[in-house]
């Protein structure tokens, strides 16, 4: 089994200030459906925004659903999705001390934060806006407050489209990455058989986490230095970042995803 697993929000869905190749979503939509490739979405957003985006832009449903940031699980048969009972066992297990109602309260009083709205929150996801020239103080006083005590990871990440900094705590067993881990093993797909493809701050964990890793040309370039130091330190990570003038692409967004996809063999021509 091969997973190709992507983000959704300006990786591949063309939602940034990039311009977009008119014909990469029904090529991405085709490719998938002619190879055999699981295709799993791993984003921030819940289950109604995804369906929003699917509506908007078009793209597939996917055969899998890591939505609100790794911290839900669904799949999608017959017309149908199916919520997978399972991983919310597994998260409590792995993380017994996660508290979403004790992080909020440790953190109400910090300045520079808000807390997001509640269709964004879920008893795994504890999430908030941050101003994002003051998001180094209010990480500071965040892992003062926070770090180590909820078996918790604090995720901070930067919305260039909104100016939003975008502060998520979850617990350790429930991330992008986790949840991409989980959904590879039940379907019995090595890791180099998986292949993530992503843009932002929040994508660092599954990109460095040992699956194939793209980065759509789009990229944040915090994200870039990121994934470049990772690299650094452990030459063996495979990373690739989509540089267009691919088969009439550019490389942003979707086009992205392809250019990653044929990189390392998902797609093939006959």
């Amino acid at each position: 089994m091969k997973i190709l697993a992507t983000d959704l929000d300006r990786t591949l869905l063309p939602n940034g200030s990039w311009k977009a190749d008119d014909e990469a979503i029904s090529l991405f939509n085709s490719l998938t459906g002619e190879h055999d490739v699981l295709v799993v979405y791993v984003t921030g957003r819940n289950l109604a925004l995804t369906e929003n985006a699917i509506r908007e832009y078009g793209v597939r449903y996917p055969d899998v659903l890591c939505g609100d940031v790794g911290t839900s699980i669904r799949k999608y048969e017959n017309g149908e999705w199916t919520f997978d009972d399972g991983w919310i066992d597994h998260v409590r297990q792995a993380s017994p001390r996660w508290d979403a109602g004790a992080i909020r309260d440790a953190v109400a009083d910090v300045e520079g934060m808000r807390e997001q709205e509640r269709e964004h929150l879920n008893p795994f996801k504890q999430s908030y806006y941050v101003e994002h020239d003051k998001n180094d103080a209010v990480l500071k006083k965040v892992d003062e407050l926070v770090k180590g005590k909820f078996d918790e990871v604090i995720i901070y990440s930067f919305d260039s489209v909104d100016g939003k900094g975008l502060l998520d705590f979850l617990p350790a067993s429930a991330t992008k990455q986790t949840a991409l881990e989980y959904v590879a093993e039940e379907f019995g797909a090595a890791k180099e058989d998986v292949v993530f493809c992503g843009d932002s701050g929040n994508d660092i964990y599954p990109l460095t986490a040992g699956f194939c890793g793209v980065l759509v040309r789009n990229a944040d370039e915090q994200l870039v230095e990121n994934v470049n130091r990772a690299v650094q330190q452990d030459p063996d990570l495979k990373v690739y970042f989509a540089k267009g003038d691919f088969r009439g692409l550019q490389g942003y967004y979707t086009s992205g995803v392809i250019e990653g996809a044929y990189h390392y063999g998902l797609f093939e021509d006959a």
